[in-house]
């Protein structure tokens, strides 16, 4: 009697742990806590921003004590926020150990991000540097609606097309390092205090390549002007690069919403699944499904909302799923 009392606390224990881990995460139409918890977050980030913006004007010094308040109240609620992350770690990361869990959470992007709003409540005075971290607040922005708008969209496109992108940023550094050592060939001679070593052209070569162009350090030669002419041209079309790809990435992402939107196309080799009590599918993560049956998850379409999946999304009864098979 006695154990099976112990196993009902415990397996009570851990349904608690799993709700308070739906109530964290980003909230679906139908659970009004979820739901209710990101307004609140939202709305305290928004109010920190406006404070940090305010507070910096002389006309609102009177308003201190309310953004002092909103400080420690915003504090706290962080505070709160982040050990419930770190409990719930393990339903984040369900592959892992709860120990190995929590580190993975802590060492995220999120996990940064969040301790980082933290930290600056308890800088010592005159440590700045603290007091600049509030400005980490900002990027909890990018946990609006994370799931199914833009923000996400934007993530997997540079996640798809990252090895692109790194070989066009490596070609550009290329003519930057080139253009350096040009400049300081041609120009050292006459402008020592503005090249006086081979890299030191490399903030004239990043102010012409990104068409900034502040004019503080420039050629005076002709060789120098027909090198800087001949970056200009190489630079419209290097830069180019990096802005096509991902702009490519986007026109390929659109495209496949809209195919998921009209729940699939079997010519164009996607395959819509709608989840229910007969498909396998319901309750496991979307890794795992793509995992075992070795195909691509394209797009989620819950509660008529158009979403991009992500690894650790639990599929549930009514879901729509556009999948493409890895042939």
């Amino acid at each position: 009697m006695g154990n099976n009392k112990k196993k009902q606390n415990k397996k009570s224990k851990k349904l608690t742990r799993a709700r308070l881990f739906e109530i964290i995460q980003i909230g679906t139409r139908n659970d009004v806590a979820s739901t209710a918890f990101d307004v609140a977050l939202i709305t305290i980030i928004i109010l920190n921003i406006l404070s940090l913006i305010l507070e910096s004007f002389d006309q609102f010094s009177y308003l201190d004590g309310i953004f002092r308040f909103l400080d420690i109240f915003s504090i706290l609620f962080f505070l709160i926020e982040y050990i419930l992350r770190l409990a719930t770690a393990d339903y984040l990361y369900p592959g892992k150990s709860r120990a190995a869990a929590v580190f993975a959470f802590i060492i995220s992007f999120d996990g940064v991000i969040e301790l980082l709003t933290i930290l600056p409540f308890y800088y010592l005075s005159g440590f700045v540097v603290f007091r600049l971290l509030r400005v980490a607040r900002i990027f909890r922005l990018f946990k609006i609606n994370s799931t199914y708008d833009s923000f996400h969209v934007i993530l997997s496109v540079f996640r798809d097309k990252i090895s692109q992108i790194a070989a066009s940023i490596l070609i550009i550094l290329i003519l930057m390092l080139a253009s350096s050592l040009c400049m300081y060939s041609v120009e050292h001679d006459v402008q020592p205090e503005a090249f006086p070593n081979a890299l030191s052209g490399l903030w004239w070569a990043a102010t012409t390549i990104f068409t900034v162009g502040y004019g503080d350090v420039h050629p005076i030669t002709l060789m120098g002007k027909t090198i800087g002419i001949i970056v200009d041209f190489l630079a419209m079309a290097v830069v180019a690069i990096p802005t096509g790809i991902i702009s490519a990435g986007f026109v390929e992402r659109s495209t496949t919403l809209k195919r998921g939107l009209a729940k699939g196309d079997e010519k164009a080799g996607l395959i819509t699944v709608t989840v229910g009590p007969e498909t396998p599918y319901q309750g496991k993560e979307i890794g795992k499904i793509e995992n075992k049956d070795d195909i691509d998850i394209l797009v989620l379409i819950r509660d008529g909302v158009c979403a991009v999946p992500t690894r650790n999304i639990k599929v549930k009864n009514g879901d729509v799923l556009v999948c493409r098979r890895n042939d």
